[in-house]
């Protein structure tokens, strides 16, 4: 998962709403989102060379999503699959403080990353190449890859773009989410940031939605949870040449949560 916009009780139908797409390369072998057996009490996608995930939700209101750092050079072929953190902290009966410092402690061993973990009035972002936590208050916010809200062009149009949505006095429409996460604009030559890639690479990534041939947006998805817990999650896959290739919906409510904090 490269992207994700997330607004906390910014409207009045919605205290939650997360808007997200997962960057890949296109060979990496993945499965559509599900719920996973033999318990059926978690749904995610599948990252299948790692046995991963991206971005998860229990029936208990558990969430998780992760992005990578972008780091050039910091990089590590022995480090342990980041996707694991996603399923560790859904499948485990972890309270909030207890899987912070277990990430912290175990920081170290993963490559670059920014993990959103929590419920809903309770969600948090750890970054374990600043080994810093953050707790997500009211309000909107972009993650990609590098810190929380940091301001590259992208996460800026995402982050007014959802804030413009949450605002707007019509009732909210999915298809609006899924056209912010569709947006394939790169930013201009002078505002890209620099992360150390090729200019030609920091352009491809400076867009909200990626097309090329070998890496790019494979999925975006969109999780609602409404005032009675309700939840709404859609997914839709893409090919390489953004073309929508698979939809997925699912809706249940939240059960009494028996995690304690």
């Amino acid at each position: 998962m490269c992207i994700l916009f997330i607004a906390v009780q910014q409207h009045p139908d919605y205290p939650l709403i997360i808007a997200a797409n997962r960057d890949e390369f296109h060979q990496r072998p993945t499965l559509a989102s599900t719920f996973w057996a033999p318990e059926n009490q978690l749904l995610a996608g599948k990252d299948v060379s790692a046995n991963g995930s991206w971005m998860g939700i229990t029936h208990t209101g558990k969430i998780a999503a992760l992005t990578n750092i972008r780091a050039p050079g910091r990089d590590r072929s022995d480090a342990v699959t980041r996707g694991e953190l996603v399923i560790d902290y859904l499948q485990q009966d972890y309270s909030s403080d207890n899987y912070l410092a277990k990430i912290s402690a175990n920081k170290d061993a993963y490559n670059g990353f920014n993990l959103l973990y929590g419920e809903l009035d309770n969600l948090h972002v750890y970054n374990n190449y600043e080994d810093h936590h953050e707790s997500l208050n009211k309000g909107v916010y972009g993650l990609s890859n590098a810190m929380l809200n940091t301001p590259w062009p992208k996460i800026d149009k995402g982050k007014q773009a959802l804030a413009d949505y949450c605002s707007a006095p019509t009732p909210l429409n999915v298809e609006h989410l899924f056209e912010l996460l569709k947006n394939d604009r790169p930013a201009e030559d002078e505002i890209l940031p620099k992360t150390g890639v090729p200019l030609e690479r920091e352009r491809l990534l400076s867009s909200i939605f990626i097309k090329s041939v070998d890496y790019g947006t494979r999925s975006s998805t969109v999780l609602l949870i409404d005032n009675n817990k309700d939840v709404y999650w859609q997914e839709r896959t893409f090919a390489p040449d953004g073309i929508e290739t698979n939809r997925c919906d699912f809706q249940f409510a939240i059960k009494r949560n028996i995690y304690k904090r």
